[in-house]
C-alpha cells in the first residue's frame, strides 16, 4: 500500500506540471489567438501529452520488461487519445451546452481524465500492476 501511495503522489507531480503546460498553452491558444476553446484544449492536450508521456514513464510506472518501448508507447498513445476524446466531450459539454466558462470545464476535464489516465496507466503499463502491493 505504502508503494501504491508513493506512485499516486508522484503521478500527482507529474499531473500538475502537465496541467500547467495544457491549461497554460490552452489560455494562450484562446485568448492569444482567438481559437475555439475546445480547439485549444485539443492541441494543449496533445501538447501535454509528450511531457507526460517522458515523464510518467520515466518517474511513475515501472517498464514492463516483456514490452517493447514502442508498443508501450502506442499503448500510451491509445489511453492519451480515449483521454483526450473524454476531455473534449467535456469541454464541448460544458462551454456549449451548459455555457460554463472555458476554464472552469477544464480544470473538471483534467480532474475526470487524470483518474482515467492513473487507473489505466497503472493497468496496461506499469510492471507493479500484476504484483500485490
Amino acid at each position: 500500500m505504502k508503494n501504491l501511495i508513493a506512485q499516486i503522489m508522484k503521478f500527482g507531480v507529474v499531473g500538475v506540471i502537465a496541467f500547467v503546460i495544457d491549461y497554460g498553452v490552452m489560455v494562450f491558444l484562446t485568448e492569444v489567438f482567438g481559437l475555439n476553446p475546445v480547439v485549444s484544449a485539443t492541441i494543449s492536450f496533445i501538447v501535454s501529452v509528450i511531457f507526460n508521456y517522458i515523464a510518467s514513464m520515466r518517474y511513475v510506472f515501472s517498464h514492463k520488461e516483456d514490452m517493447s518501448r514502442s508498443r508501450e508507447f502506442v499503448i500510451f498513445i491509445v489511453l492519451s487519445v480515449i483521454g483526450l476524446i473524454i476531455n473534449d466531450v467535456l469541454m464541448w459539454a460544458g462551454t456549449e451546452l451548459v455555457s460554463i466558462d472555458y476554464r472552469i470545464v477544464k480544470i473538471f476535464a483534467t480532474a475526470v481524465v487524470m483518474v482515467w489516465n492513473f487507473i489505466t496507466r497503472k493497468i496496461f503499463l506499469d510492471a507493479g500492476s500484476t504484483t500485490q502491493e
